[in-house]
């Protein structure tokens, strides 16, 4: 079995290029599961339903998210209607949607987590604690799990995984939308990468106009962030699973850029 995991999705543009090649993408690597953070999808910020939609109709099965995906109203119900997206687990229980959901994928249950850090960012519930009590909730409910970890702190995505090791497939870190270069098969057997990095424009700064994020910077002022125009890159990772007496141990992560 063979997971592309996707960073986070860009604007108009990374949606649009992600959807024209992704069904060649997993024809051409074999992939059999897809996942892709959305939260940044639509123009300006956050996900709108339309959105969603498209990058479901197009070859993503799950779709995972982050602080972003509050933005747009229009995707509160999608949350709560649809298993094919989730939220940070770790939020308040009445938000909408939940942080994990079970997709079949060839007959292999896989189990998708979501969750937000919360070193340099917003104070939510311990994300540990969060993660522990859904492979409680699910246990014997799914054959691989994987874990987006949206964090803005490397230790704290590292210290995730590694508290995971041999209990989660493949964990992985979004929110920085840089590619990191450590992805590695941890020593009790998970997958791990500290961040995908983004689908997006790459003449920009994290898929923004350049001017727009040096001038917010110089200034300290409020400025209109533009996405970026030009050439689009997917970026994120692919994993490789074996199959042993219904057991499906990590054999391979590779970087996958596109």
């Amino acid at each position: 079995m063979k997971i592309l995991a996707l960073g986070d999705i860009v604007g108009k543009s990374g949606v649009d290029a992600l959807c024209a090649t992704l069904w060649e993408i997993r024809r051409e690597n074999g992939i059999d599961f897809v996942t892709a953070n959305c939260e940044n999808a639509a123009e300006g910020n956050g996900v709108d339903k339309a959105s969603a939609e498209r990058l479901l109709a197009s070859g993503c099965d799950v779709l995972t998210s982050g602080n972003h995906v509050w933005k747009r109203n229009d995707i509160y119900s999608f949350l709560d209607d649809s298993p094919y997206i989730v939220r940070p687990m770790n939020y308040p229980s009445d938000a909408p949607g939940k942080g994990w959901t079970v997709v079949d994928a060839r007959g292999i249950r896989v189990l998708v987590m979501n969750v937000q850090g919360t070193v340099y960012m917003e104070s939510l519930d311990d994300p540990f604690r969060a993660v522990e009590r859904t492979l409680e909730r699910e246990k014997g409910g799914y054959d691989v799990a994987v874990l987006d970890v949206h964090a803005e702190a490397t230790s704290e995505k590292a210290a995730l995984a590694r508290c995971f090791d041999g209990k989660i497939t493949f964990v992985f870190g979004t929110h920085t939308h840089v590619q990191t270069a450590d992805e590695r098969i941890l020593p009790n057997g998970s997958a791990f990468i500290t961040d995908l990095g983004m689908c997006g424009p790459d003449d920009s700064i994290l898929g923004v106009k350049c001017d727009n994020v040096i001038r917010k910077l110089r200034s300290k002022l409020p400025v209109r962030f533009e996405p970026a125009p030009g050439k689009v890159t997917l970026h994120g990772a692919v994993v490789t699973l074996g199959h042993k007496g219904g057991v499906y141990p990590v054999e391979k992560i590779e970087r996958f850029v596109k």
